[in-house]
């Protein structure tokens, strides 16, 4: 199954810039549509190497996801994600800053995103942050 999830999100990754846009859509739309289905794809793709324990992976793309989405405000899932991702890999900073922005956001993840903000925060107290 995520076997199947890496690939259509990684053919989504290479296909979507090459659409031609429709006759008569405005560009502005066009660039939308196109970002909504980049964003879901990097998403895809994040889910797929967190969930494989290839947490590295997982952050370029669960940051890409979040820095071209075109809807208002961040996906709380996807900084849930990044949160724990850089948590896994010893970023405690970019852990903290991630789940805080999650906590901000009003919704199921807003308590674990505070607890995971205050955890972050507390190994970057307590202990050595991996470089980047």
């Amino acid at each position: 199954m995520l076997s199947k999830a890496e690939d259509y999100a990684k053919r989504a990754i290479e296909v979507t810039p090459t659409i031609a846009k429709p006759e008569g859509m405005p560009d502005q739309n066009f660039m939308i549509a196109k970002n909504a289905a980049l964003a879901w794809a990097h998403s895809g793709l994040g889910l797929v190497y967190f969930r494989r324990g290839k947490f590295a992976e997982a952050i370029p793309e669960l940051e890409q996801s979040l820095k071209i989405d075109p809807n208002p405000g961040p996906d709380p899932v996807n900084l849930f994600l990044l949160g724990a991702a850089n948590q896994k890999t010893s970023h405690f900073e970019d852990a903290a800053a991630a789940f805080n922005k999650c906590a901000a956001i009003a919704g199921g993840l807003q308590a674990a995103c505070k607890s995971g903000a205050d955890e972050a925060k507390k190994q970057a107290s307590t202990q050595l942050s991996a470089p980047k």
